[in-house]
């Protein structure tokens, strides 16, 4: 069966247009399926935000110290997403470290304020993030902002394929869900990704990335599984993010 590159084309562009603040066309096609569907190429988009920290990186490394520009590319990608997935893991720690009970833990995600918990776990999370990637060598560090922006939003990809949403699926937003094809388009890329950290760093460390990341994401979620019986848009951010150190991490240690 032929793909359809123009329909293929649209649910790339909403997939940035949903995980980034990136321009899209204004006239691009909307719908509730559409926006499910599209949800295979979010480990894609990871790919391409990671680009661009790498591409901060490698190019502000060649006038600056390493350690500012690592600082660079981190802002490059927060700027790039508007803080989309690091706003869901305050959020996520938030009601999972503050509420005693699942209905008080999903009141407090709605919350847009940032407690406690959500300022320690997002303080900690970039402070390590930073620590790893100026640990590594300017091209290994690029490397791996890419396959760990990837990684990370594969695993997110992963928990809506496994685990039920926790909250009334009558909401007036689409619940995040992947179809049986997506899921593969999306490992698809995760494969892809690890041989492009095979091709720079070897075998091992693409291995370490992709069992760091695996790790971490699955941690979170038997807490939030737990404590909420499912997943929320919050608890996919942080996925994301704790599965992105994960692969970091993993790496560092391997070295």
């Amino acid at each position: 069966m032929m793909l359809d590159w123009r329909l293929e084309k649209t649910l790339f562009l909403l997939a940035v247009q949903f995980l980034t603040r990136l321009p899209v066309p204004r006239d691009l096609e909307f719908s509730d399926d559409l926006l499910v569907r599209a949800t295979k190429y979010y480990p894609l988009v990871g790919v391409l935000v990671g680009s661009i920290g790498a591409a901060v990186l490698w190019v502000f490394g060649l006038w600056v110290p390493h350690a500012v520009a690592v600082l660079l590319s981190l802002a490059a990608t927060l700027a790039a997403t508007g803080a989309f997935h690091e706003d869901g893991l305050a959020d996520a720690a938030d009601g999972l470290g503050g509420g005693l009970t699942r209905e008080r833990a999903l009141e407090i995600m709605r919350d847009s304020r940032i407690g406690t918990y959500g300022a320690v776990t997002l303080g900690t999370t970039m402070a390590l993030k930073v620590a790893i990637l100026m640990s590594f060598a300017p091209l290994l560090a690029g490397v791996m902002l890419i396959a760990g922006h990837g990684l990370g939003r594969m695993a997110a990809v992963h928990v809506i394929a496994t685990t039920d949403y926790a909250r009334d699926k009558g909401a007036k937003f689409t619940v995040p869900t992947v179809t049986r094809d997506g899921y593969r388009v999306a490992l698809a890329t995760g494969i892809a990704i690890l041989a492009f950290v095979t091709l720079f760093a070897g075998l091992t460390a693409a291995l370490c990335a992709f069992v760091g990341a695996t790790l971490a994401a699955q941690v979170f979620r038997m807490i939030f599984v737990r404590k909420l019986g499912g997943y929320t848009g919050d608890c996919l951010g942080g996925t994301q993010q704790l599965g992105e150190v994960g692969a970091l991490l993993a790496v560092l240690m391997w070295l």
